[in-house]
């Protein structure tokens, strides 16, 4: 079979094409899935260059997301069926292994997982919508909706809006009823943004994000009437970090999932005392989560935001629109394209 395989951590470069890779037999537990698309994760950026203190096995077919149909099932498997529709939630939560990182994973034209990590494909949700969701879409819904708990009328910026996963937040905002206002580095990605949902927008390319709040919304002030937002969902960390602190309005709620930009950022612990902030974390999903987006796919309500669908041999490609942070929402292998 065709795949995409990494032999040693490294660069975009050490990603290798194969046509010939063996193809994956079903043990006691397991199907093979026919690989119909993958999404792509920073986490794979990661899992190539290698995580401090994380030994992966090598060789590895990256790629944690993915969907297709049941090519074969193996032995004790009950309730799947060959040519079944199938999401993968890549989360093995029993073995605390990851599909793509400690197993082999979507970029290929087969995939062996366990059964247990099969969720059932609604006929109303594509091979393409369903690869978008596991990590991205289930981290900001949990992010958003289970610990974020957004309300009807708040007002929420989001940072890092035009990735996969704030492309989602976006619209799951919206759905709460939220007052979304969203940050960007173009007008071009400000107006896609806005035709998803958002109602505000900052260029932090030419406008500094907390100042243009604060002129918009007021300055959050510790007693008596003041201005700020209510939410501020920040996955980058870095040097956003203190500058979101100081746009949330006293008893404001900072989110967070990550730290693409840096994970130890400077802080200043006096405006979450003062302003008796909420910082809440959340760390990746649950699988409940998984079928709560799942299921607002299916009803129409949430539609996930593809930016470009590669064949397998341009993995290269996808990888580097990926780093280079050009994309909005998500980049999609299709190993039969």
């Amino acid at each position: 079979m065709k795949a995409v395989v990494i032999r040693q951590h490294g660069s975009i470069a050490d990603l290798q094409f194969e046509e010939d890779w063996p193809t994956p037999v079903a043990g006691d537990g397991e199907v093979v899935v026919k690989v119909r698309a993958c999404s792509l994760n920073y986490h794979d950026l990661f899992t190539l260059r290698g995580m401090p203190g994380i030994t992966i096995p090598m060789p590895l077919i990256m790629g944690i997301d993915l969907s297709g149909e049941i090519e074969t099932v193996g032995g004790g498997v009950e309730g799947w069926t060959v040519g079944d529709r199938v999401v993968v939630d890549p989360e093995d939560r029993e073995r605390h292994r990851l599909v793509g990182e400690m197993l082999n994973g979507g970029l290929a034209e087969y995939c062996v997982v366990p059964a247990s990590l099969l969720v059932r494909l609604p006929e109303e949700v594509s091979f393409h919508q369903a690869a978008c969701l596991p990590v991205a879409y289930s981290t900001a819904y949990r992010m958003i909706m289970t610990r974020g708990r957004i309300q009807a009328g708040e007002k929420v910026l989001i940072l890092g809006a035009s990735g996969g996963v704030g492309s989602c937040c976006v619209q799951l905002a919206k759905l709460a009823g939220a007052h979304v206002i969203v940050a960007a580095s173009t007008s071009e990605k400000l107006d896609r943004l806005f035709s998803i949902g958002a109602d505000e927008g900052i260029n932090y390319a030419s406008q500094n994000f907390k100042d243009e709040t604060v002129r918009r919304h007021g300055k959050p002030r510790v007693r008596g009437p003041g201005g700020g937002v209510d939410v501020v969902v920040n996955f980058t960390g870095g040097e956003t970090w203190v500058p979101s602190l100081k746009v949330l309005r006293k008893g404001g709620r900072l989110l967070t999932c990550g730290a693409t930009a840096g994970f130890d950022p400077k802080t200043d612990i006096r405006y979450i005392w003062t302003f008796e902030l909420d910082i809440r974390g959340s760390n990746s999903w649950q699988r409940q989560d998984f079928l709560d987006v799942l299921e607002l796919v299916r009803l129409g309500k949430l539609k996930p935001t593809i930016d470009t669908v590669l064949p397998l041999h341009k993995a290269r490609e996808a990888f580097q629109l990926l780093e280079s942070r050009q994309v909005f929402g998500k980049v999609l292998l299709d190993p039969w394209n």
